[in-house]
């Protein structure tokens, strides 16, 4: 049954290939990527339609395909998994964090990849289980761009909401120096959205630290922000 599905998405996939989607997309990435060139939409539509088929007893079992996906290296088949995994977020159980966390060491290799599984499946994974994101601090510790880019980004749908405010900042304040620009966007990205919420705490937060955080994060915060707030934090 797992490689009838697996072939099957992959015959798909190649039936829908576009060379326009393949060109334009490698131009997003500093990373040499492994792309089919399938139009997102028509990804979803596969991704959605074969897991309707899937007969899901327990997590593990969906889990044991997206694993096989991810293992080809292809973007879509990753988007495919993480689409995947984040269709069991009603039936979540702690456990799986670390089955995510795997994912992420062993198969993450560019930014695509990691705010797919970051964004969605990891962040509503801890919304519901927020005592991991203690694991996702330890994750700005990493040796590993896409982990500690991952720690910032798993945090962006909750900072939207409004949540987790202490542990973003914690965030912030460890990544606040790193050197590489993709973790620097990432915690950025995150006070952005945690500004949605909370301006007045992620402006503050700024100006306490702009005289050492990098102009890439600081930009990337204060986006949302009206004028006259980026303006003082840009002086």
């Amino acid at each position: 049954m797992t490689i009838d599905i697996i072939a099957s998405i992959r015959e798909e996939l190649k039936q829908n290939i576009d060379p326009m989607t393949a060109a334009s997309g490698k131009r997003f990435f500093r990373e040499k990527v492994t792309l089919y060139g399938v139009k997102t939409a028509i990804v979803g539509k596969i991704a959605k339609r074969y897991f309707q088929t899937l007969k899901v007893r327990d997590n593990q079992d969906v889990f044991a395909l997206c694993e096989v996906l991810f293992q080809s290296d292809y973007n879509e088949e990753a988007w495919i998994a993480c689409q995947w995994a984040y269709s069991l977020h009603n039936q979540y159980q702690p456990n799986d964090f670390y089955t995510f966390e795997r994912w992420m060491a062993s198969y993450i290799d560019n930014w695509a990849k990691c705010d797919t599984l970051c964004n969605h499946t990891i962040g509503e994974f801890v919304a519901q289980y927020p005592k991991f994101i203690e694991k996702l601090k330890g994750w700005t510790k990493s040796t590993n761009r896409w982990l500690r880019r991952g720690a910032a980004v798993s945090l962006i749908i909750p900072a939207r909401q409004g949540k987790f405010l202490p542990d973003i900042f914690e965030i912030a304040d460890r990544l606040l120096k790193d050197e590489d620009d993709l973790v620097l966007k990432g915690y950025g990205w995150m006070l952005k959205a945690a500004s949605q919420a909370h301006q007045r705490e992620v402006f503050d937060y700024v100006m306490r630290n702009k005289e050492q955080m990098p102009r890439t994060a600081l930009r990337y915060s204060i986006e949302k922000m009206p004028q006259h707030l980026k303006a003082k934090a840009m002086k």
